[in-house]
């Protein structure tokens, strides 16, 4: 009968699983205005770089509001430069003049009570000198007040200073919203999706493109339920695309979902790629063995040699002197038809297949496998 040797061997177990390729996010292209496309310079499938343009929206309306604002913001920096240079200096100038008159009339008015003391003008020049005295000290209250207005803080200095910043600002909101007429790239990536066209009108918030982020990518797995307790977030893997299967690259299991799909029994799991290979694109079908243990230097032995492998009791028919003899085994960690025997064999021990008709005690004739 054919039978099996125990022999020691690098183990190493893996769960294999295939699943699809797959950007950690996408990027929803939308406009921000209401307006009619003008061209669209991108097809599907194009790989864009952040800030290129992938929309052109026609924008002549925005652009003469755009025009009106800028001029705004001229005519509100020369209302400034009004006040500064001109309305202030002159302000400056008329405060000394009224000081002037107002120093004249006060000379006046204390000669002319000298005057009248003396007899030599009646009480009427003297009332106009009074009058003239407070008619220039009004003017001179007056003159600076208009000084200080226009002065640096003054109230005019302010409120033209406050009329250059809200123009300004207008003309950046009209620039703004000129500028969403050209809908650009936000970073580089791969434009998976296009649902627009020249002479569409479009609106805000309305999907057109949908980008696919470069940089590091994931493979998203659905893995049996009876392997969950083998997978860990940290596992290394090794992934292969079904269109490149010569190829392969590492990936690391990233997240594993805590729900169960009642309907097929498997649970989700997702691998990042930090280096994704070039060919690799959205979508694609991949295959994944995920290193879920190693065992160096394992006892190991044929699955074929092991039966009821999957029951609590597994055992093995073990040749000895001629004889089968019953041995319960207590078995680790499986790969590749091999699996790893934690106790009841020892290295050497030669085993009866599975198949083969033989029971306890019975006496048997061996020969290698395959002869």
């Amino acid at each position: 009968m054919d039978v099996e040797r125990v022999a020691r061997r690098d183990l190493v177990q893996t769960v294999v699983g295939s699943g699809r390729v797959e950007s950690p996010f996408r990027v929803g292209i939308s406009s921000q205005i209401t307006a009619t496309v003008a061209g669209v310079p991108v097809a599907e499938g194009t790989a864009v770089h952040a800030g290129e343009v992938l929309v052109e929206l026609a924008a002549g309306d925005l652009l003469a509001v755009a025009r009106q604002a800028d001029l705004a913001v001229v005519q509100a920096r020369a209302r400034l430069r009004q006040v500064r240079t001109v309305q202030a200096p002159l302000a400056e100038q008329t405060l000394r003049q009224a000081g002037a008159q107002l120093d004249s009339a006060r000379a006046a008015l204390r000669r002319s009570q000298t005057l009248v003391q003396k007899g030599f003008i009646g009480q009427v020049a003297l009332e106009d000198a009074a009058r003239a005295v407070e008619l220039g000290e009004a003017q001179f209250a007056s003159a600076r007040l208009q000084r200080d207005s226009v002065a640096a803080a003054g109230s005019e200095d302010v409120l033209a200073s406050g009329a250059v910043v809200e123009a300004q600002a207008a003309a950046d909101a009209a620039h703004a919203r000129a500028g969403f007429a050209r809908i650009r790239a936000p970073r580089d990536g791969l434009l998976i999706s296009r649902h627009v066209e020249a002479g569409d009108v479009v609106q805000p918030g309305k999907l057109l493109m949908t980008l696919s982020p470069a940089g590091s990518m994931q493979l998203v797995l659905e893995v049996d339920e009876k392997n969950l307790r083998l997978i860990h977030v940290g596992q290394k893997a090794l992934a292969s695309a079904d269109a490149y299967s010569q190829q392969n690259f590492e990936a690391t299991v990233a997240y594993i979902n805590p729900g169960v799909n009642p309907q097929t029994g498997a649970v989700q799991v997702k691998l990042r790629v930090d280096q994704p290979p070039p060919y690799l694109q959205q979508d694609m079908t991949v295959s994944v063995d995920v290193e879920v243990a190693r065992r160096p230097r394992a006892l190991v032995l044929a699955l074929t040699a092991v039966r009821a492998p999957d029951s609590a009791a597994p055992w093995a028919l073990v040749l000895s002197q001629g004889r089968a003899h019953r041995v319960a085994l207590t078995l680790g960690s499986r790969s590749g038809g091999m699996v790893e025997v934690v106790s009841g064999l020892a290295e050497g021990d030669a085993v009866l297949l599975a198949s083969a008709a033989a029971g306890d005690g019975q006496r048997v004739r061996s020969k290698p496998p395959g002869i």
